[in-house]
């Protein structure tokens, strides 16, 4: 009879350690999904970010109203600007740094290069995909 129970404990202890290490390496997939999924988003917000310095930098340089499109680089970054006029006599800003490119119109008022404070966008305000860089 004690040789059952010892049998019997033996296998209850093997069972519970099965059991906590397949619980252990769920969890281990779950992190290291998260882990990705983090870094991924960590990733989107530090060029969003730059994108955003992008567009503030290219606001402070001095345009002149352009009758083609101008383009600049930063001497220090990877951030470029664009400035397009449009058939409607409008101007686009477009800014960018990496993968993600944001936009602003402006007009052009008494012969200087005003951008508007609420006309950015972060989609192509162009229907030709060709335009939009």
């Amino acid at each position: 009879m004690n040789r059952q129970r010892g049998l019997s404990s033996l296998a209850l202890v093997l069972l519970i350690l099965i059991l906590g290490s397949l619980l252990l390496a769920g969890y281990n997939q779950q992190l290291s999904t998260l882990l990705l999924v983090t870094n991924a988003e960590s990733r989107a917000i530090r060029q969003q970010a730059a994108a955003q310095s992008a567009m503030e930098w290219a606001r402070t340089l001095p345009w002149q109203p352009p009758e083609a499109r101008q383009c600049q680089q930063h001497s220090q970054q990877r951030w470029w600007a664009c400035l397009r006029r449009t058939d409607k006599d409008d101007l686009v800003l477009s800014a960018g740094s990496g993968e993600i490119v944001l936009w602003r119109l402006g007009k052009v008022v008494a012969g200087r290069v005003q951008f508007s404070p609420h006309g950015w966008s972060d989609f192509c305000p162009f229907r030709e995909a060709t335009q939009c860089l």
